[in-house]
């Protein structure tokens, strides 16, 4: 295939390329750089087509890869590696778009819910909440580690049970 005939099987595959890139991206400006890209791509390695296969197979297969590609890539650079010696990046609230029980209930009705509860549970969970990790609690209130776990734990379900009411 001569250079001008790969150019007009390529040039007459455009709308097609379009709409399947329009299909990957589900954004026309996203669909337009895809179409550019693949086709910059093809013209780059028409060396490699091999005649007597299906050229708008070859052209669409292109422009997928590209596609999973830039995806990946994309994905990749999104992904937040937290080198902190205690994770402490991962451990900031996220905003999910859920209600969360700070915006659902007032300070004022969490406050007093804890305040019902036990010296025994009380203290090592309001520990927890100021900041405190567990080792540090357990240390602090000359608790065993498992005691202080559980005993958050537990107070974690009262709590459940209270403001759920």
């Amino acid at each position: 295939m001569t250079s001008i005939q790969f150019q007009r099987k390529i040039l007459s595959l455009q709308d097609n390329m379009f709409h399947f890139a329009l299909a990957l991206t589900a954004n026309r400006d996203d669909a337009k750089d895809l179409l550019q890209e693949t086709t910059l791509r093809a013209l780059n390695n028409k060396d490699k087509f091999v005649n007597n296969t299906n050229f708008k197979a070859w052209v669409l297969t292109i422009m997928r890869n590209i596609f999973i590609n830039d995806y990946r890539k994309m994905v990749c650079n999104q992904t937040v590696i937290d080198k902190t010696e205690n994770l402490y990046h991962l451990n900031l609230p996220q905003d999910s778009g859920f209600e969360t029980p700070e915006s659902s209930l007032g300070i004022q009705d969490i406050t007093k819910a804890i305040n019902t509860l036990n010296k025994g549970m009380k203290d090592p969970f309001s520990m927890l909440i100021a900041g405190y990790k567990y080792d540090e609690i357990a240390e602090e209130l000359d608790l065993p580690l498992g005691t202080v776990k559980n005993r958050i734990f537990l107070a974690r379900k009262t709590l459940q049970k209270i403001l759920t009411k």
